[in-house]
């Protein structure tokens, strides 16, 4: 295939090597001639490991070159990659100077082109940026249509400086983002020797997906840095324990709590994280992310709250008082929260869980309900069609299965707030109720 590809840094000096070397016609394209003239020599314009040697044997065999003129690199190329610089403004929004000035010149080089040519954004940028900055530009510079007379889709790329060569041979993940089907197939097609699942998804989900790793990558060295303050303080060794913890994965390393939905409760994450805190505190130790853990999780609160809120019903209904499914455990549930502030705001609650019996409940469990919701006798139905008879809104807190019955059983004109995910049952049919989800 005949690739061209708009900005020589770190991501399109990689992308350009790497193309070249699985047998692809690669014509790399800057605005700066230093770059332009090295690898026309040969030679890299960055360190990287192994990407010199690349370049000199692609750019020996034919198969790499570089220049300025972006009319002539369009027309030679089947697809075309754009990997410029997305920089962050002094208030901290992304600099889309280089996109748009790549765009206009990708679109009036495409004026006269008449086979079909696919652009690719390699570039990191927020949803929407796609369809609402370089596309428009694309098809007002080039006087054409995306599906139409070309291509356009989101490649978002998972390179680590340092490691570059070694992370586009062995990504994590391909993601795609098409606009049309034939950009989908082709840029399926040009990944599918690298060992690496292939997710095709919506432009905008495709965009979110580079935001979401970094910032996690950020979480998770601020989580180990902040445990190793914490450690040092208590004459704990970190390294140690830290070896112990990634060996972990069914719960440390895995996808278990990374799944969006409400508030975390129960009788450990929020105890454990207060501990730490209160310790740290004592032992002048820092510790602003754990400490914000807990901020979050309020915030997420009283974000459900507001859902309520913006219905402007009074008579909510809550299905799971429990902090999550198939137990009878409510300590420090935020389900209970959040009923004690709908409590306190006029609202008249009523509420049903099917593992939650006030006979039964004894010891901890009892003594929380007895403390934050002592009134709870009155607010208790007997059944999921007792709380739907007196209630106009309903809140579902966790994913018992006797819950499902609201989406096929009852048409009476409910709102339904699913904080817990259970409307993702396949066989539910969502368009029949009036139903929105805390996180979807």
């Amino acid at each position: 295939m005949k690739i061209g590809v708009f900005g020589l840094g770190y991501v399109g000096c990689v992308s350009a090597g790497c193309l070249a070397q699985m047998g692809h016609m690669v014509h790399g394209v800057d605005v700066n001639l230093r770059k332009v003239n090295l690898i026309s020599r040969g030679l890299s314009p960055i360190v990287e490991k192994d990407l010199d040697h690349i370049i000199a044997e692609q750019k020996r065999v034919g198969r790499l070159r570089a220049g300025m003129d972006a009319a002539e690199a369009v027309h030679e190329s089947d697809l075309v990659f754009i990997c410029v610089g997305t920089p962050s403004n002094g208030n901290g929004s992304i600099d889309l100077h280089y996109l748009q000035r790549v765009c206009a010149d990708i679109g009036r080089a495409l004026q006269n082109k008449n086979s079909y040519t696919i652009v690719a954004l390699r570039s990191t940028v927020l949803p929407g940026v796609a369809e609402e900055v370089a596309l428009p530009i694309l098809e007002r510079s080039s006087g054409k249509k995306v599906g139409k007379d070309f291509g356009f889709a989101l490649n978002p790329e998972f390179l680590r400086e340092g490691s570059s060569v070694h992370d586009f041979y062995n990504p994590p993940k391909t993601i795609i983002g098409a606009f049309d089907e034939c950009s989908a197939k082709v840029l399926a097609h040009l990944y599918s020797e690298l060992p690496a699942p292939v997710f095709q998804l919506r432009p905008r989900e495709a965009a979110m997906i580079k935001y979401a790793d970094n910032a996690f990558h950020a979480v998770k060295v601020s989580f180990a840095n902040e445990i190793g303050r914490f450690c040092k303080a208590m004459n704990v060794d970190s390294r140690i324990v830290m070896d112990v913890f990634i060996q972990d994965y069914k719960l440390n390393l895995s996808p278990y709590y990374l799944k969006p939905g409400f508030a975390f409760g129960g009788s450990c994450l929020p105890k454990d994280l207060r501990a730490v805190s209160h310790r740290a505190k004592q032992l002048d130790v820092s510790l602003p992310m754990m400490n914000a853990v807990i901020e979050s999780n309020q915030e997420h609160i009283r974000h459900a709250l507001e859902m309520v809120r913006e219905y402007g019903r009074k008579r909510i209904g809550v299905l799971g008082l429990s902090f999550k499914a198939d137990t009878d455990d409510l300590r420090e549930s935020p389900m209970v929260s959040l009923i004690e502030q709908l409590i306190g705001k006029g609202y008249e609650v009523k509420i049903y869980d099917t593992n939650v019996t006030l006979p039964r409940l004894m010891g901890a469990n009892k003594e929380f309900i007895e403390r934050e919701v002592p009134h709870i006798a009155k607010l208790m139905c007997l059944s999921v069609k007792e709380l739907l008879e007196k209630t106009d809104v309903v809140v579902v807190g966790n994913r018992g299965k006797e819950y499902e019955s609201i989406f096929r059983e009852h048409r009476n004109g409910h709102r339904i707030i699913d904080l817990s995910g259970i409307g993702e049952a396949k066989d539910l049919n969502l368009d029949e109720v009036k139903y929105e989800g805390i996180c979807w």
